[in-house]
C-alpha cells in the first residue's frame, strides 16, 4: 500500500512567515501552494515553487477566498462566474510561478472556507472545478471524498483525488469538525499515525463518534499552519512506513 503525503503551504504574506515549509517539503510528496488571495504574494509563490521542484515534491494550487485577514476562513457569498474568476486567475497566477521556478501545477485543492462550502453546495463544487477544467483539462482534482466535491468531480470526469485530514475530526456526514468546536483540531503527533492508518486500512473516514463513512483515499494532509505541523507530518510519515505503507504521489 501506497500513500500521498501533502501539506497546505507558502502562506507567509511579506516579512510574515506562516509554518515551516523548507522542513515541510523533506517529509511530504504534495505541497498546495497559495495563491495569493488568502495568504501568499508573488515571493512567497516563488520561493516556495522553487523548494518544491529542489526537493521533487508535486506542486498543486491552493486558491482560496480573497481573505487575508481571515485567512481565507471566513464565508463569502459570490456568483457562480465570480467563482470561476477568482479560480481561474489564481490557477493561471500559479501555473505562471511554477513554470518559471521549472515545474508544472499538477493538482487543485480548494482552500478553507471555500473548500468547505464546496463540500455542501454542488453548484459552487462546479462553478470552481470547471473553471480549473477549462484552464487545464488533466489536473488533479483534489477534494474531501463523499461530498459534493467528490460528486461533481465524477460528473465533470475530472481526474480526481480523494483526501483525507490527519489532524482534523470528521462528522457524521464526513464534512470536518467545526474549527470552533473542541477537538476539532488534532495536536498530539503520536496520535495521528494510528488513527491515520486505521482509515487507510479501513478505507474509511472514520468519525468521531467511530462511525467508518467507505470512500476512496488518494492523499492525506497535514496542516502547514499549526504549531507542531513538521512534527506531526515527521510522526505520521514514520507510523505509516514502519507500517509498511509507502509514500509516493498520488
Amino acid at each position: 500500500m501506497k500513500i500521498d503525503l501533502n501539506s497546505d503551504m507558502g502562506e507567509g504574506f511579506g516579512p510574515w512567515q506562516m509554518g515551516d515549509d523548507a522542513a515541510l517539503l523533506k517529509v511530504i510528496s504534495s505541497a498546495n501552494i497559495a495563491c495569493g488571495f488568502h495568504a501568499g504574494d508573488p515571493q512567497v509563490m516563488a520561493h516556495t515553487m522553487r523548494r518544491a521542484v529542489e526537493t521533487g515534491v508535486g506542486i498543486g494550487a491552493h486558491p482560496g477566498f480573497p481573505d487575508l485577514h481571515g485567512f481565507g476562513r471566513r464565508r463569502m457569498t459570490l456568483s457562480s462566474e465570480e467563482l470561476g474568476n477568482l479560480v481561474t486567475y489564481q490557477l493561471g497566477a500559479a501555473q505562471a510561478m511554477a513554470r518559471r521556478a521549472g515545474g508544472s501545477v499538477r493538482h487543485f485543492k480548494l482552500h478553507g472556507a471555500l473548500s468547505n462550502m464546496a463540500c455542501e453546495v454542488p453548484a459552487i463544487a462546479r462553478a470552481c472545478y470547471e473553471a480549473a477544467l477549462q484552464v487545464d483539462p488533466q489536473i488533479v482534482l483534489v477534494g474531501l471524498p463523499a461530498t459534493a466535491m467528490e460528486a461533481v468531480a465524477r460528473e465533470l470526469d475530472a481526474r480526481w483525488a480523494g483526501e483525507i485530514f490527519a489532524d482534523r475530526a470528521y462528522e457524521a456526514d464526513a464534512s470536518l469538525v467545526d474549527r470552533s468546536k473542541p477537538g476539532a483540531v488534532l495536536h498530539d503527533p503520536a496520535e495521528i499515525g494510528p488513527r491515520i492508518e486505521a482509515m487507510l486500512r479501513a478505507g474509511a473516514i472514520i468519525t468521531e463518534s467511530g462511525k467508518q463513512i467507505p470512500c476512496r483515499i488518494d492523499t492525506v494532509c497535514v496542516h502547514g499552519d499549526t504549531a507542531r505541523a513538521v512534527d506531526m507530518a515527521r510522526a505520521l510519515r514514520t507510523h505509516l512506513e514502519g507500517a509498511g505503507i509507502g509514500i509516493a504521489q498520488f
